[in-house]
């Protein structure tokens, strides 16, 4: 029979229970309920008037009970307080986990007395360690998809942290770095391979190599370097690097990007070569034909009618002469060969050459060229190449001023000689001006006119200039002409 409570355990009850978060209880030694605080009936889902008619054997879930009804009887005989998880099984049928604890309380001539115990519902934490388990094989999935992503890339990708360690590299980067270290890589920037430059005649300082100029913070585009010790096997990269932020916008590291360009560069080499020994072989007879085209011009035997055609045709032959003169050029600069031999000459002698060269193409296209030279201008200068320069600039001048005028002047101050050409032609869209130098650009005057070019005659003139130390730049108004300057160092 249980026992009875008392006023001091009603008081008890209502000090301790009564306004408890927790679900705490009150139960007789043979384990049935004698009060329930509102926290506890509402987490396993009864009334306190029918939690007091049952004992914790009838709320237990089934698979729990034995070690229940252990445990209740193990603290029978025992003052020590316990502490376990189980499950409660509500009226209509779902399960609650809950930790709880228990301890024993004995009347003062060491009978027990009651059990006192503290409910904890854990259906929030299990529900929580749910979605986490969840949310944990998602971000793994996520990693296994991305990695598999990552290393099925023909690109190499490489992470660095502040401290210069590879965090992360895919397995296209991982191919690289056997290449470049056939000793191995110790996964840190620094370490020395074989990282040749763009021309592949010499080994990258260690700390010039791309990798550590990324660890140091810097961001760069498209730098072109080798990997691998045999020049046979080695392959060439293009790079580019970024710096990663952090969540405050803090540098906490870089990312790097290299691309295997080496069928490219191996493409372009041949066509270079090819380039050039066709061009190689179109100079001898081009040569020929001038050399014989001039004769005819010198002979007082033509008519008027023939020598108009011989005039066209010594026109035509010397533009495809100057034209194969610009791809042997291009691709010489191309190649990394030295492109300017500087010995002493006149340059007043040479644009006046070069003013003279151009007269036939002038006077075809009715376009008058002036001139302000000075009588002579000593430069050290590579002759011949400044003298193509020269005539691309006019060339271009002239092809684009058909009736107009073509201004040539010569100046020269203490730091460097100045040439001019200034037209008055239709003038460069805004759009293409920023152009005007590169390599096979042709601007959209060109493409409305349909004027014959490759492109190449202003990319020529900026690659001599700079190659001598000095500066090329272009300026223009739609409508009103353009004037080109190339500006020689002293």
């Amino acid at each position: 029979m249980a026992k009875r409570l008392t006023a001091e355990d009603h008081e008890l009850w209502r000090l301790t229970m009564e306004h408890s978060p927790v679900g705490m209880a009150l139960l007789s030694p043979e384990g049935r309920y004698l009060r329930v605080n509102p926290a506890l009936c509402a987490m396993i889902g009864y009334t306190e008037e029918e939690l007091t008619q049952l004992s914790f054997h009838h709320v237990t879930h089934p698979d729990d009970l034995i070690d229940g009804v252990q445990i209740h009887r193990e603290m029978v005989g025992s003052a020590e307080a316990r502490h376990t998880r189980k499950r409660y099984v509500r009226p209509d049928g779902t399960v609650v986990p809950v930790d709880l604890s228990m301890v024993l309380q004995h009347n003062a001539d060491g009978t027990p007395r009651c059990f006192i115990t503290q409910v904890v519902d854990l259906s929030g934490q299990r529900d929580a360690e749910a979605r986490l388990g969840v949310a944990e094989r998602q971000v793994i999935d996520e990693q296994l998809r991305t990695r598999a992503i990552l290393d099925t890339d023909a690109v190499g990708l490489a992470l660095i942290d502040l401290d210069g360690r590879f965090q992360a590299v895919n397995a296209t980067q991982q191919g690289f770095f056997d290449l470049a270290f056939p000793d191995g890589h110790s996964g840190r920037v620094g370490g020395r391979g074989f990282i040749y430059d763009a021309d592949q005649s010499a080994l990258i300082p260690v700390d010039d190599i791309p990798s550590s100029r990324a660890a140091r913070g810097e961001e760069f585009d498209n730098f072109l370097c080798w990997a691998g010790p045999d020049a046979a096997t080695r392959r060439a990269l293009v790079i580019s690097a970024r710096n990663v932020p952090d969540s405050e916008g803090n540098r906490s590291g870089s990312a790097m990007v290299f691309h295997d360009v080496t069928e490219m560069m191996r493409a372009v080499r041949a066509k270079d070569a090819f380039v050039q020994s066709v061009s190689h072989e179109l100079r001898t007879p081009l040569t020929s034909a001038l050399g014989h085209l001039e004769l005819l011009n010198l002979s007082g035997d033509l008519t008027p009618e023939c020598r108009h055609h011989v005039d066209a045709a010594f026109r035509n032959v010397l533009r495809l002469s100057h034209l194969v003169a610009d791809v042997l050029y291009a691709t010489r600069a191309m190649s990394g060969s030295a492109l300017v031999d500087p010995h002493p000459v006149d340059l007043a002698h040479l644009v006046r050459d070069a003013v003279s060269g151009i007269a036939p193409e002038a006077a075809a296209r009715e376009v008058d060229v002036v001139t302000d030279l000075p009588g002579h201008l000593d430069v050290v200068a590579d002759g011949l190449t400044v003298r193509q320069a020269l005539d691309n600039v006019l060339a271009n001048a002239v092809t684009y001023s058909p009736g107009g005028r073509v201004s040539v002047r010569l100046e020269e101050t203490d730091a460097e000689v100045v040439v001019t050409v200034e037209d008055t032609g239709e003038g460069i869209d805004e759009a293409d001006l920023p152009h005007v130098f590169e390599r096979f650009h042709r601007g959209a005057n060109a493409l409305r006119t349909r004027l014959p070019g490759a492109g190449l005659g202003l990319n020529i003139a900026r690659t001599v200039i700079e190659a001598h130390g000095g500066t090329a730049s272009a300026t223009s108004t739609p409508g009103r002409g353009t004037t080109v300057r190339l500006a020689l160092p002293r």
